[in-house]
């Protein structure tokens, strides 16, 4: 009887693989299904657009300058190109721009420090920044937390070099002054006055002030404890306090133009003219 050898069957092609690309081809096409859907949805679109950390600058003015809006799509929208677009405006110092998903959009504004402020010619408050540069206040009810400079000519030199001074020294020491006002002299050609909200008058100057300005606090309290209210304090040579200030007031131009047109006086009949004793010549002389 003759040996043979079983018939093997051929195994029948299996329908995994087949079932497989089906399943992954429907997977893909739902998945782009939800990508159109999702990007048509209002969950891709920005819906809420913040503006914090400024105080002068108007929310609207950044927002336009951002050119971002609601409604756009939030994946199109970059940060750094907001950031870059917000610190064009001369007030703002740097811009942080932060995407919170869904479609809501934070601008984190840092302004430059501001050191005074000031009445235009028209009237309005405007704002000297800490390289003396002058921006008007275009937002409403700004409290004004810094001290007014008044009588300073607009392209007074000496303003400048009061405002990089300012820039310079901790705001705490200037949280009493109310307002500054030039009072050159002679012997001091950068002199300033200075008015306290707690009524006192302070003499100094700008060369002076980094060094003086930090005692004021301590000064006044001194003045304050001994029953002293008002009167002026004067931080020149040395710091000392009196209840009636004896310097005269520096001649304006305006003031020597009215002197000009006033019409002199001639001594009456039976008068004599009144003439300065040396010590009074010598005050005048004095700062």
């Amino acid at each position: 009887m003759d040996d043979r050898l079983p018939v093997m069957k051929k195994p029948a092609p299996s329908r995994s693989r087949g079932s497989r690309k089906l399943l992954t081809v429907l997977v893909i096409f739902f998945i782009g299904l939800l990508l159109v859907l999702f990007f048509q949805s209002s969950l891709s679109k920005i819906s809420n657009v913040e503006v914090a950390g400024q105080e002068l600058v108007d929310p609207a003015e950044i927002l336009q300058k951002a050119e971002v809006k609601q409604g756009d799509h939030f994946f199109s929208v970059s940060s750094s190109d907001i950031e870059e677009r917000v610190q064009t405006l001369p007030m703002v110092e740097s811009a942080e721009v932060t995407k919170h998903f869904p479609g809501r959009i934070t601008i984190q504004v840092k302004e430059h420090p501001k050191v005074a402020y000031q009445i235009g010619e028209g009237g309005q408050v405007e704002v000297l920044l800490a390289d003396a540069s002058i921006l008007p206040v275009k937002v409403q009810g700004v409290p004004l937390d810094k001290p007014i400079l008044t009588g300073w000519r607009p392209d007074d030199p000496l303003k400048t070099r009061l405002c990089l001074a300012m820039a310079k020294l901790p705001p705490s020491y200037f949280a009493d002054i109310s307002e500054i006002k030039p009072a050159p002299s002679n012997a001091y050609p950068d002199k300033i006055r200075l008015y306290t909200r707690t009524q006192y008058e302070v003499q100094t100057t700008i060369g002076k002030l980094p060094e003086k300005i930090k005692y004021l606090q301590s000064y006044i309290a001194n003045l304050q404890s001994d029953g002293i209210k008002g009167g002026v304090i004067k931080m020149l040579e040395a710091d000392y306090y009196t209840a009636v200030d004896d310097t005269p007031e520096p001649k304006t131009q305006q003031s020597t133009q009215q002197a000009e047109q006033t019409p002199q006086q001639t001594p009456q009949e039976g008068g004599s003219a009144v003439k300065e004793t040396p010590s009074e010549e010598g005050a005048k002389q004095q700062d």
